[in-house]
């Protein structure tokens, strides 16, 4: 597609049109040969033009499709002339979605059969689906009387996962965290509960051979595992709109250096990269826990109600942290479930000894009540609060506070800017009770 320079374009078709009529009119040979000159010039820089998109080639690659607040996404680009003309200029202009990713840029040359090559490095501020791309390729003539563009329409996307603190310890630790009864299911994962022995099948781990029942069988023989007798994990999020509290924010600067290693507050931790959101401290602090807890060989399993439905059975392993992680990504604060219905509505399908962490940044008491109505059926709870009262609200969180102090449920109440690997790091109320 050709853009034309009005102004320029307008003066050179004039001069032209003016030198050929004086040529044939007077029949002066200055006259022709400024006719051919203005022609010669509009023709070559309308060429030049054409040429200079043809034989391009251009690459683009991420190391990754997945990133993580907090770190970088990397993208290499290789833009390569395969004809036999040089180019004089080639701007590339990207309209990815991901910000602050700055990976415009313009080649001033471009040799016959060369190529040219960089790489970005954008820090990832906020969490989400991002598209990366379409491009625009233009370049033009040295005088600049035309320009031509060209789309390129390719686009992949980048998914940044919320942002996750390293949780040291939480409490109640796990070992205070009871098992529950022995669960007869099989599982592909190596547990200490070793249910049978079966024959050998192409795919089986070597590790898994049973070598004393091999030499008695005298043919390969493979272990099966069951499910430990232990306590599920039960991440439950609220992501309903009325317990929403935002200040306004935007995304930093690349340049403030939030990532950089040596920017630690005084304390020696590194400052709050999270938005002033309390969807977004509860997001990070999910993320959070979910890899703490499986990390340490926990099934984790997560509940929340917000755009959409997110249910995410429990399961053991780095799968499973990435399936979590996954949907934290994309979740929205746009629910309509009040937080105290989801946890009644799904609570009733949890097995005794199982383990919720309620976060919530609602002050209504009402899903405190619902936790302990799950503790009477053998259901431990841990509630975490994220007081809205910092980021922006109006509405006191001390009748919660209140309701909390007065049951058996241990809580966490974070703040705006509290670090959450020191925030989670013990309960603020009922430290001394321990999950049965």
């Amino acid at each position: 597609m050709y853009k034309l320079i009005s102004s320029r374009l307008f003066f050179l078709l004039a001069g032209v049109t003016i030198s050929w009529i004086l040529a044939f009119n007077s029949g002066n040979d200055l006259a022709f040969n400024l006719s051919y000159l203005l022609s010669a010039i509009l023709g070559l820089s309308w060429f030049w033009s054409w040429t200079s998109t043809r034989n391009i080639g251009l690459r683009r690659s991420t190391r990754s499709q997945r990133s993580q607040v907090g770190q970088f996404a990397e993208e290499f680009f290789e833009v390569s002339n395969r004809g036999a003309i040089p180019k004089l200029w080639i701007e590339i202009e990207d309209h990815s979605q991901l910000p602050w990713h700055q990976a415009s840029r313009v080649i001033s040359s471009l040799p016959r059969e060369s190529s040219e090559r960089w790489q970005i490095r954008t820090p990832c501020t906020q969490r989400g689906r991002f598209r990366l791309g379409p491009l625009t390729l233009r370049s033009g003539d040295p005088l600049g009387i035309f320009k031509i563009e060209q789309e390129l329409t390719e686009t992949s996307f980048i998914v940044v996962y919320p942002h996750v603190v390293d949780l040291t310890s939480f409490e109640p630790s796990i070992s205070d965290l009871s098992g529950g009864e022995a669960r007869r299911h099989r599982t592909f994962q190596i547990t200490p509960n070793v249910a049978t022995v079966r024959d050998y099948a192409p795919g089986d781990s070597l590790n898994r051979i049973h070598w004393p029942s091999t030499a008695r069988a005298r043919r390969l023989m493979t272990k099966e595992f069951e499910l430990d007798p232990t306590a599920d994990v039960w991440l439950y999020l609220d992501l309903c709109a009325n317990s929403l509290a935002a200040l306004s924010w935007s995304p930093p600067p690349p340049d403030m250096g939030i990532f950089s290693l040596s920017n630690r507050n005084k304390n020696g931790s590194r400052p709050s990269i999270l938005a002033p959101n309390t969807i977004e401290y509860s997001i990070s602090i999910a993320a959070s826990l979910a890899r703490y807890f499986l990390t340490r060989d926990r099934a984790v399993g997560m509940s929340t109600y917000g755009a959409t439905r997110e249910y995410i059975q429990t399961d053991r392993g780095e799968r499973q942290l990435g399936k979590i992680l996954e949907a934290l990504a994309v979740v929205e604060g746009k629910g309509t479930l009040p937080f105290a219905h989801l946890i009644a509505t799904d609570a009733v399908h949890l097995n005794r000894n199982d383990t919720i962490i309620a976060i919530s940044a609602d002050p209504s008491p009402d899903w405190v009540a619902t936790l302990q109505e799950s503790q009477r059926r053998g259901v431990n709870s841990i509630a975490i609060v994220v007081d809205g009262s910092t980021f922006g609200s109006e509405i006191s969180f001390d009748p919660i506070i209140s309701k909390l102090e007065g049951t058996r449920i241990p809580y966490y109440r974070i703040y705006r800017g509290d670090a959450l690997e020191d925030a989670l790091g013990k309960p603020t109320g009922n430290e001394h009770f321990r999950v049965r």
